[in-house]
């Protein structure tokens, strides 16, 4: 009997590949008017709210206990406090490209963590497809290459280094206790509201006189976009992936954000899509193909 697709699983992928491609582009527009600490604790309250909605239509809104509430702490002070919070405060002096490349790398400590954490057994060619497919990425910025070592940006590369690391420890810790409690809705509203509550103390701290006068339609509509697409959405759906696949098959649609992120540029803001951009996508793909391919087995009669 043949196995039916899984649709559901195609859908998170997309979703997770696609959305968080775009939220890049959202961040820099968010921040250009809107303190980073406020974007993320209003992205991640008004998810934390929607999610609230959602339990109690469905009337499965309850309390989950101190040891769920450990498994879902953590990765919300890595995924959602350090990681999209440290990339929100990057990005006010880091470009979203270059952003989303250094972003690109967290499949390798993904890949490697999941092989510490024995996830995943030591493979030659997941980690040839890991670094073909991150050479791609890096294809596509050759030219940008340079920004590593401008001063400007060292914070905003400090911080990124922070935020792929979190990253890379908050999926493999939901990787390995994800599946303690398989709501992953209720499991979200925990996340979202302990991190938005954490995000708004840090936003008072860093940023205690505002003024949201100064807050253009722009920004606030970019971060409405953050909260609805990039937290509910994609947060769901990457959840999801990971109770399916395995970390480093979800952390390699980190490459296809970047390819996302690119084309938006190209798309909104009238950057050439090159020969470059043609020759890394190959690449992309190809790294992609490499970890994922798997030979079909022969099922017993």
């Amino acid at each position: 009997m043949k196995q039916s697709l899984d649709y559901k699983l195609i859908f998170a992928l997309a979703a997770v590949g696609i959305i968080w491609g775009t939220t890049f582009l959202g961040i820099r527009v968010a921040v250009e008017t809107i303190p980073p600490w406020f974007v993320t604790s209003i992205r991640q309250g008004l998810a934390g709210i929607i999610m609230m909605i959602i339990l109690l239509f469905k009337k499965e809104l309850k309390w989950i206990g101190w040891e769920n509430l450990k498994h879902q702490l953590v990765p919300s002070i890595l995924m959602i406090v350090i990681a999209n919070g440290f990339t929100t405060v990057a990005e006010q002096t880091v470009p979203s490209g270059l952003a989303s490349v250094i972003s690109a790398m967290s499949p390798i400590l993904i890949f490697l963590g999941s092989i510490l954490f024995k996830l995943q057994k030591p493979s030659l060619r997941g980690f040839v497809g890991v670094i073909i497919g991150f050479s791609g990425v890096v294809f596509i910025f050759k030219d940008g290459l340079r920004s590593f070592l401008d001063a400007d940006y060292r914070i905003g590369m400090m911080f990124m280094g922070f935020a792929i690391t979190a990253w890379a420890g908050g999926t493999i810790y939901t990787k390995l206790h994800g599946n303690k409690s398989k709501n992953i809705v209720l499991n979200l509203f925990y996340q979202f509201s302990m991190a938005s509550c954490i995000q708004i103390v840090l936003a008072f701290i860093f940023s205690p006189t505002i003024d949201i006068n100064l807050w253009s339609s722009k920004s606030i509509l970019a971060a409405l976009y953050l909260s609805i697409f990039g937290s509910v959405i994609a947060f769901f759906s990457y959840n999801y992936a990971l109770k399916h696949v395995t970390p480093v098959q979800v952390s390699i649609l980190a490459y296809i954000n970047t390819i996302i992120a690119v084309f938006f540029g190209w798309l909104i803001l009238d950057e050439k899509i090159t020969i470059d951009f043609i020759i890394a996508t190959i690449l992309i793909i190809l790294g992609v193909f490499i970890i994922n391919y798997k030979k079909k087995e022969k099922k017993p009669l």
